[in-house]
């Protein structure tokens, strides 16, 4: 009888206050959507930082017949022998440095003929305008700088590159992209929060007969705070449930059906990153619908 009495209950709070729930539903919707994308895209900048960071290779470019005059190379010629042992034993007795290769004029030709088969460029080059240069693998590549330093005024070295100065920017942006996608959903979970709070404290006015009612029969302040409590949960679930198929069908249509096959060289995001952040938007869900209602009803109800 009682559980019967709480559903009762519980429907005729949603029916009654439908332009309200179905506000909240809205709300909960897109704020736990942005807050999920906001976790998707923190688990893809790290996915990428994870495998392209890996994968920083410092490049030592050596002078050559096509490199200018500067302080380090005498333009028109190539590195010297005794040039290129000293960067070689600079590099190889640096602690950072875990590995080192030799990259010769012709190996770099291969690889320019590779990258560019099937273009127009490919044969505009030759072998002796190609520069030598030694590939470096990092300890940590985080600690890239000393390296660079050490290296960069050595006599024979025309330049040197490292991939994080361009990877660097890049998710610095996504950074920031990611940083406005949550503050974005924050002020909208807060929303949510505050129309649940009301949605509720408008209910329990609107039946503050019936729970007189109650209290004087001796009904306990769990089985009074029950309707509302699966109200706010009911809305909550419904936001949920909308909230993961929408990241659901970004992840398929956007990351799988679109990125993934026109930007194969990246890393992307999949179906086991995504049940992460369902799960968070879940959490963040429910305690939404939860604590405001607890709060609301520990302070309206008392009648």
């Amino acid at each position: 009888m009682r559980y019967r009495y709480v559903l009762s209950e519980t429907w005729s709070g949603l029916r009654r206050n439908l332009t309200m729930t179905l506000a909240v539903i809205v709300t909960m919707w897109v704020s736990l959507a942005l807050f999920g994308s906001g976790l998707l895209a923190y688990q893809q900048v790290e996915l990428m930082k994870g495998r392209w960071y890996d994968q920083v290779e410092i490049s030592v470019f050596l002078c050559g017949t096509v490199s200018p005059a500067s302080e380090t190379c005498s333009g028109g010629t190539d590195v010297t022998d005794a040039q290129r042992e000293t960067i070689e034993a600079t590099l190889r007795g640096n602690p950072e440095v875990a590995e080192v290769y030799h990259e010769t004029k012709e190996e770099a030709y291969e690889q320019f003929r590779k990258a560019y088969e099937d273009s127009p460029v490919l044969d505009t080059l030759t072998v002796d305008q190609m520069q030598e240069s030694f590939r470096v693998k990092l300890v940590d590549p985080e600690q890239y700088m000393g390296v660079v330093g050490q290296v960069a005024g050595l006599p024979g070295v025309e330049a040197v590159q490292d991939l994080r100065e361009y990877l660097d920017p890049l998710f610095s942006w996504m950074n920031l992209i990611q940083v406005g996608t949550i503050t974005a959903s924050g002020l909208l979970l807060l929303a949510a929060a505050l129309q649940i709070g009301n949605t509720i404290r408008l209910t329990a006015f609107a039946r503050r007969r019936e729970i007189g009612i109650m209290r004087l029969v001796g009904a306990s302040n769990v089985y009074i705070m029950l309707p509302f409590l699966l109200e706010a949960i009911i809305s909550a679930a419904l936001g949920i449930a909308l909230a993961c198929v929408t990241l659901a069908s970004g992840v398929y249509f956007i990351i799988m059906q679109k990125a993934q096959v026109s930007l194969k060289a990246f890393e992307w995001i999949g179906w086991s990153e995504a049940g992460l952040a369902m799960v968070g938007v879940a959490i963040v869900g429910l305690l939404l619908a939860i604590i405001p209602t607890l709060i609301t009803t520990r302070k309206y109800l008392r009648v």
